[in-house]
């Protein structure tokens, strides 16, 4: 038997374009003619059992949730697919992730990454995926440097995370990896850090030399509009702007020179610009430049060198 369609729409509708063969039996269709629309191009198979019902370009919310309906009950979205659809992740991820409970075992098949959990996390929405807190923490348990655990937590937390969500998180695990960076860490960015390289800044520059505390993501209104300061040391009319990658993705454009010569005429303010060699590779140097600037304007302190091959005596 077919399925006219109006069933199929109905039936497909609530799930982004894709159903599953056994959805379309249970409607009454038969297998020949579910086959049949596959054979003739009409439909198109994502994974063993699972549908799209059109020809052309498949969405990326029809593949995560092909990847969920092939993953089957209490699975969700997780890692980097649950954070695109929380929106702290830009563009969709290549494959999708699923998370499902840990007795359960699937056929590898492509586009589709599974973790195991013995307790599944909290999950909601449609599609599925982990709660905000819980994406964090898996992210940050599967980063493989410490500059990308960093990475995630400011970018979620940009976003719109709240710390809180990622301490209930943590509190509902065993043991996470790298439990103690997010603990560490989430003070870090309530007090302003919204990216690797600036947290490796206030680290390795300002505090591994002495120097005086600046204030992170300082608002300054020009003209009318709002505009943010990387690193301000206020009193002192210093600025620093980190540029990199992580700091400003896609690199620097004519609209942040304006704004920063814009400011720059208002308070008069010393402008430093560093880039992630400077910060990562070269923190003394940075920090002797820093302090160099500092006393110039009038700070009286002094700064102390972080090792003895530091730059700064």
């Amino acid at each position: 038997m077919r399925l006219d369609p109006p069933a199929v729409t109905r039936l497909a509708s609530r799930q982004h374009g894709v159903v599953t063969t056994s959805q379309l039996v249970a409607a009454g269709a038969d297998t020949s003619w579910v086959t049949r629309q596959v054979d003739s191009g009409r439909w198109q198979r994502l994974h063993r059992g699972v549908l799209v019902t059109h020809s052309g370009p498949v969405a990326w919310r029809s593949r995560a949730t092909a990847g969920l309906l092939y993953a089957g009950d209490r699975a969700c979205l997780s890692h980097e697919s649950a954070a695109y659809l929380h929106e702290f992740r830009v563009q969709p991820p290549r494959v999708v992730t699923v998370t499902i409970p840990g007795d359960r075992r699937l056929a590898p098949t492509a586009g589709l990454v599974v973790h195991h959990r013995r307790t599944m996390p909290p999950s909601a929405g449609n599609p599925r995926r982990t709660w905000r807190g819980d994406t964090v923490v898996d992210l940050a348990a599967a980063a493989t440097s410490h500059d990308d655990a960093v990475g995630w937590v400011c970018d979620a937390v940009r976003s719109g995370v709240r710390p809180l969500e990622i301490l209930d998180a943590l509190a509902r695990r065993a043991r996470p990896r790298n439990a103690a960076l997010l603990h560490e860490l989430l003070d870090e960015v309530v007090d302003g850090v919204e990216s690797p390289l600036e947290l490796r800044y206030r680290r390795r520059v300002e505090r591994a030399h002495g120097l005086p505390p600046a204030e992170l993501q300082v608002r300054h209104r020009v003209d009318d509009a709002w505009i943010r300061a990387d690193v301000v040391y206020r009193g002192l009319g210093v600025r620093v702007e980190l540029d990199g990658r992580l700091a400003h993705p896609g690199g620097r454009t004519d609209a942040d020179t304006w704004r920063d010569n814009a400011v720059l005429l208002e308070h008069g303010d010393l402008t430093l610009r560093y880039r992630w060699w400077h910060v990562a590779v070269t923190p003394c140097a940075t920090a002797h430049q820093v302090a160099s600037a500092l006393r110039s304007r009038g700070w009286t302190g002094r700064p102390h060198p972080c090792s003895p091959s530091c730059a700064i005596r």
